[in-house]
């Protein structure tokens, strides 16, 4: 099972400032932004840790790797077609999360977290690259416990259970309330797809920062459907 030591990731002013809502025509946002990528970029640390898994059944909602089982019938639907997907956790490590936490400026650590969910997004999409050139697939959809009602955080129990040693990997460990820690850290599952899934489309949650597509209320009554 693969440890992916030191993904690069480039933090583009451009597509930050964006996220940001900065205006890079002004000389001032565009010193602010850049001194804020550079406190950051020393403290990344990302890693990977992932596997490819082969699946062992499938029922009406539920899919299995080995004696491990997942419970979702969107799950189900999106690995309908395929025999192994690829369980995965991405995290910067602690020393952002640490630096944020102790600031005292209010904007500079909205800037921060902000920045962080950028990078860690561009991590994964790293960790994507990786196995679509080791494993020779094409295009990768994911999703994540937590994401949907269909597949809530409680999954990540199971996913970590066929992940395996995660913590002594990449340093990355479920809490009881089962968030992970560090806090920059994400888990999931890809899957190779020949459309792209994105859980945005079935959850209702307004205020999302992480949103990357519209809400689609004709798709939640229709959980079972690949987006």
């Amino acid at each position: 099972m693969p440890v992916i030591e030191k993904i690069p990731v480039k933090l583009n002013p451009f597509k930050v400032s964006r996220i940001l809502r900065l205006d890079l025509d002004s000389k001032e946002n565009r010193l602010l932004l850049d001194r804020m990528i550079d406190k950051i970029s020393g403290m990344l640390a990302p890693r990977a840790y992932f596997r490819a898994a082969y699946i062992s059944g499938k029922g009406s909602s539920t899919i299995r790797f080995g004696g491990i089982s997942f419970k979702s019938r969107v799950l189900r639907k999106n690995l309908d077609a395929v025999e192994r997907a690829f369980p995965y956790v991405v995290t910067l490590g602690p020393k952002l999360e640490q630096i944020a936490g102790t600031s005292g400026d209010l904007l500079e650590q909205f800037y921060l977290e902000a920045l962080a969910d950028f990078a860690l997004g561009e991590a994964r999409r790293g960790l994507e690259l990786r196995i679509r050139k080791q494993y020779g697939v094409g295009k990768l959809s994911s999703m994540s416990p937590g994401s949907l009602e269909d597949w809530p955080i409680t999954e990540q129990v199971p996913l970590f259970s066929l992940l395996g040693d995660v913590e002594t990997r990449i340093g990355v460990r479920l809490t009881d309330s089962l968030l992970m820690v560090p806090r920059k850290s994400i888990s999931g599952m890809l899957f190779p797809s020949e459309t792209t899934f994105l859980s945005c489309r079935l959850c209702p949650r307004d205020r999302c920062s992480g949103r990357k597509a519209p809400f689609k209320a004709s798709h939640r009554q229709r959980p079972n459907l690949v987006i």
